[in-house]
């Protein structure tokens, strides 16, 4: 079964908060006004912010907070995995609040990512990489092409 996650209802968010808390505080993390404030902030994009537009977000709430604490927090979030981070080469990292196994579908024009989640792509074969002596212990499908608004743009651009 496939599907995106387009928006999020307040149940959910609020559950997804109470399980971030969670996971902050089985790490040894406090749960801060500053990484409440983070938290707060991820799980209001309905994609996957960057560091800066992360901080741009927060800093309306926190108006004295500094870059470096977002971005510190951010990393200490990776680091317990109370969110992910999602790299591309060549583009800057993203932040994602979802931890369970989902995929993404990544605009090559506009950089946003979108969630799919579907069984199909969980139960794809791990290949075995004993031979290289390397371990796989997670994975996710990225695949990659034009979201809906761009290619509405590119349609317009095409016809001038």
């Amino acid at each position: 079964m496939s599907s995106s996650r387009a928006e999020v209802s307040r149940d959910d968010a609020s559950q997804r908060l109470e399980g971030m808390q969670m996971r902050c505080r089985e790490a040894g993390l406090r749960l801060t006004i500053q990484r409440r404030a983070v938290m707060k902030v991820l799980l209001d994009f309905n994609d996957h912010p960057t560091a800066e537009q992360t901080f741009d977000r927060v800093h309306q709430r926190l108006p004295g907070i500094s870059r470096a604490t977002v971005f510190r927090i951010l990393e200490q979030f990776v680091a317990s995995q109370i969110i992910g981070r999602a790299c591309h080469p060549g583009r800057s990292a993203r932040y994602d609040s979802t931890t369970e196994l989902h995929h993404h579908l990544i605009c090559l024009r506009c950089e946003s990512m979108i969630d799919v989640f579907d069984d199909s792509l969980d139960s794809i074969p791990i290949p075995d990489t004993a031979a290289s002596g390397f371990e796989i212990v997670d994975f996710r499908v990225q695949m990659h092409g034009f979201c809906s608004r761009c290619r509405q743009q590119r349609k317009k651009e095409d016809t001038k």
